[in-house]
């Protein structure tokens, strides 16, 4: 005998419970169930941000902020004008918890803890009676004239709406994908570049202003980002190297993550001008070391790298550098081509482009177009962003739109 429900929500992630509490809060007598097929709630929540929560990015205009989603920059545009970043802060806020900006525009709860972020959920799912089942593994979901059936390990459900909010999940794919619904192919999204390379090897740690290019193989720029660059052990991160592989996802993924990229340490400052300027140190600095002494504001091992793989002693002065020694140089600072030879992810932190194909979902509602009260919200979608907070508002934002139509 299958259990009915007035609103069940598939997934009980932070796309899935932030829909129900808002739908509970506009329809306070809707019976909603959130089906999780884990032992707990929130996981993906809890290890956000390196368990801080990097839950919105303080970027206040509908435009600006969808040019952070490589999939669904377009889509997003239309919702963001009903629900975004502004929207979350007050959300949060009228809830007891107020979130904080730092530096590069990551907001966080002010106790810098997710924890704070899932005991709100859970306290508001209390609060409006709101059903969560867990260890429910959705086995099949079905039409049933106007009503949706989903089938879980432990019991069958049957509900008029039904809203999937699974993330990046393969079986969930599957069973949508036998409804009818397009899947884009999952590949990886924000991941590392595992670079080894003398000139990086001792450097973990030094991290940096930098732009960076994706080249072919005939080394023509295909990509190009330029933010905060950090050396790591295994090669090279931070926002620079996230936002390349955010906007290649697709285009990396068939090279099989070996290809070369091309870093100017200075940014904006091309070649010539950096080769002016080394001439004037070196008129300037004739008698001091050139490795002992920093330039253009670079942390010092990696100058003394620079200098190292330019062929420069430790011991030579400016007077002594060669012409040879400077044009080397001059390369090393502007236009340093090093070799990606895989990729790196963090498991916790996963995130994927790809899933249900965007133009079949109606983004007024995000109800599918093909099936009459099923909507989406959250991952499942074949939208992903850059890191910082973006992925999340994506979330909330889908949630809050979905919580709308469903209670209509």
């Amino acid at each position: 005998m299958s259990e009915r429900k007035d609103i069940l929500i598939v997934g009980g992630g932070a796309a899935g419970f932030f829909t129900a509490i808002n739908a509970a809060e506009k329809d306070p007598d809707s019976h909603i169930t959130i089906l999780e097929r884990g032992k707990e709630v929130l996981t993906k929540v809890k290890v956000s941000g390196g368990g801080r929560c990097n839950v919105t990015h303080a970027e206040f205009l509908p435009k600006e902020l969808s040019q952070n989603y490589p999939r669904g920059e377009k889509e997003l545009l239309g919702p963001f004008h009903n629900f975004m970043t502004g929207d979350t802060i007050e959300w949060f806020s009228q809830r007891g918890i107020e979130l904080k900006t730092e530096e590069d525009g990551r907001m966080f709860p002010v106790s810098d803890s997710s924890q704070t972020i899932i005991d709100c959920f859970l306290s508001e799912v209390e609060k409006w009676g709101i059903e969560v089942l867990k260890n429910h593994s959705v086995k099949s979901i079905k039409k049933i004239e106007n009503d949706w059936s989903v089938r879980t390990n432990k019991g069958d459900f049957i509900s008029e709406k039904v809203i999937i909010t699974t993330g990046s999940n393969p079986k969930m794919w599957k069973l949508l994908q036998n409804l009818g619904h397009s899947i884009i192919p999952p590949v990886p999204s924000l991941f590392t570049f595992n670079i080894n390379d003398e000139r990086t090897k001792d450097l973990p740690g030094v991290a940096t202003q930098a732009s960076v290019a994706v080249l072919d193989i005939d080394g023509k720029t295909i990509l190009e980002s330029e933010g905060p660059l950090l050396i790591t052990h295994w090669g090279m991160s931070g926002p620079a190297i996230l936002k390349l592989s955010a906007w290649g996802a697709r285009l990396l993924h068939p090279m099989g993550y070996h290809f070369k990229i091309k870093i100017n340490w200075l940014v904006d400052t091309a070649f010539e001008e950096v080769t002016g300027d080394l001439k004037t140190l070196k008129a300037k600095l004739n008698k001091k070391s050139v490795a002992k002494y920093a330039q253009f504001d670079l942390p010092k091992r990696l100058w003394q790298s620079l200098a190292k793989a330019s062929h420069i002693p430790d011991n030579c002065t400016w007077a002594e550098l060669t012409k040879m020694q400077l044009q080397q140089l001059s390369i090393q600072l502007t236009e340093a081509v090093f070799q990606v030879e895989g990729k790196s992810t963090f498991k916790e932190e996963f995130v994927t482009a790809g899933g249900i194909a965007l133009n079949e979902v109606n983004f007024k509602t995000f109800e599918s177009k093909l099936h009459k009260n099923m909507y989406f919200a959250g991952e499942v979608l074949n939208i992903d962003a850059i890191t910082g907070g973006f992925n999340f508002q994506n979330a909330w934002t889908g949630g809050y739109m979905v919580a709308n139509a469903v209670t209509e």
